[in-house]
């Protein structure tokens, strides 16, 4: 199974950035992801063995030892840049605590042979992948006419493992276990 472990979103900000994907989808033809499969990764595990998943539950486990954590969803931009984007991606700021869980995962996980992050933690939230080099400049002009790139504000109190399912009409994302914060 191919797991990885995440921070939800509320519906509200799901809301928001669902107008906004319906808004600049006909400006660019770029694979867009359904906002209802937008979440802030903060490990991304890879292939794990199914009977090895209560050693992993419980390896994440001591990691909701925390306070809640303060989200705000702004900006758009695209990694690794704009003029050669792979990623189109709305911002997520929060405080050193959410890459601190980040970091945490990435250690637990670790400890049970799944490699470490070679990139810093850079929350973010994807809104489209871009796998060959298309015209983007109704995109960037769409980006450009938006009132806001405010999305929404809210408290992180859990995190969850998911199982990602690859199908032909894009990912499917099972939640296999739920981490409640507790300080």
């Amino acid at each position: 199974m191919r797991l990885f472990t995440a921070v939800d979103i509320p519906r509200e900000t799901i809301h928001a950035l669902d107008g906004l994907i319906a808004r600049l989808k006909p400006s660019a033809r770029i694979k867009w992801i359904p906002a209802t499969n937008l979440h802030i990764t903060t490990k991304f595990i890879g292939e794990w063995p199914d009977q090895r998943l209560p050693e992993l539950t419980e390896a994440l486990r001591p990691l909701a030892a925390r306070q809640t954590i303060p989200i705000e969803v702004r900006g758009l931009g695209f990694f690794p840049n704009a003029r050669a984007p792979r990623v189109f991606w709305a911002g997520v700021e929060a405080p050193a605590s959410l890459a601190e869980l980040a970091r945490e995962t990435d250690r637990a996980v670790n400890r049970l042979g799944v490699p470490l992050e070679a990139r810093p933690f850079s929350p973010h939230l994807t809104l489209a992948r871009i796998k060959e080099p298309v015209p983007l400049g109704r995109l960037h002009e769409a980006i450009a006419a938006l009132a806001s790139t405010e999305f929404g504000a809210f408290t992180a109190d859990r995190f969850y493992l998911y199982q990602s399912t690859l199908n032909p009409s894009g990912s499917v994302y099972t939640r296999l276990a739920e981490f409640s914060f507790q300080p």
